[in-house]
């Protein structure tokens, strides 16, 4: 298993490997044939960035069974979804400010991230399998009392999309075996979230492939798979999140007033 970050050090973006506590810088592209150099930078010593810049962000609702079993709603027969803009990305341990429209009701979803390694488009299940780059933490934020504001038109993208509310990382963790593992998330030090991902009901190689038959899935692309028991709303002036996901690590951010 690789982690991979990017990292600005001196003004410069820069992207590599996790190395115990170093990052050895890598050139070229994160996603085409990345050529290791001899240099290591610190950990402690460079501000991690997101760990990579998708051309857009697909956020599933409804993807885990217990969940569905809450809910009492049926289980979807096919991915339901919605896109996220770009400008929400935030990066590990940004402090995210609420949005100055909008200050109510702001629900954390801690969720597991894939990321897509190259061109995908209308794939199997063995071919999207094989696009998949790695994995990394989301939290999926969200205005929900927006969404059904207007009785008319429900406004899942608005209220998913401000500034900040799409913070991913720390890692990208690549060769990533998914079985067993789970999703924490705690909010000011308590646990909120403690969900296991077998729970999934579209598993990422079947989902990437009936995305991929919607539209091209490109380089960076990120995907949010959903999310399962113990959402809630922030209330605090200032709450720090934590998702955590063995093999991937701490996201970390704090939202304020």
């Amino acid at each position: 298993m690789s982690q991979w970050v990017r990292f600005e050090d001196d003004g410069e973006e820069r992207f590599g490997c996790l190395m115990g506590e170093d990052i050895l810088v890598h050139t070229g592209t994160m996603f085409d044939d990345p050529q290791p150099t001899y240099v290591r930078r610190p950990l402690t010593a460079v501000r991690l960035l997101p760990p990579c810049q998708p051309s857009k962000i697909i956020a599933l609702w409804n993807n885990f069974r217990q969940l569905v079993a809450k809910l009492s709603v049926p289980e979807p027969v096919e991915p339901l979804y919605l896109l996220k803009a770009v400008s929400s990305v935030a990066a590990p341990g940004a402090v995210i400010s609420r949005p100055a429209s909008y200050a109510e009701r702001i629900v954390f979803e801690g969720e597991l991230g894939i990321v897509i390694g190259c061109i995908c488009a209308n794939a199997s299940d063995e071919a999207a399998a094989a696009a998949i780059f790695g994995y990394t933490c989301v939290n999926d934020l969200t205005a929900s009392d927006i969404i059904a504001r207007d009785k008319n038109f429900a406004q899942w993208a608005r209220a998913k999309s401000f500034d900040g509310f799409g913070p991913f990382g720390p890692i990208i963790a690549t060769d990533l075996d998914l079985s067993g593992l789970s999703v924490r998330t705690e909010v000011n030090g308590v646990e909120r979230q403690n969900y296991p991902l077998d729970d999934m009901i579209f598993r990422p190689e079947r989902l990437v492939s009936a995305l991929s038959k919607d539209m091209t899935l490109l380089p960076g692309d990120l995907i949010c798979c959903g999310t399962s028991l113990g959402v809630g709303s922030l209330k605090d002036a200032a709450s720090t999140v934590s998702v955590t996901i063995e093999g991937i690590g701490t996201l970390c951010n704090t939202i304020v007033q």
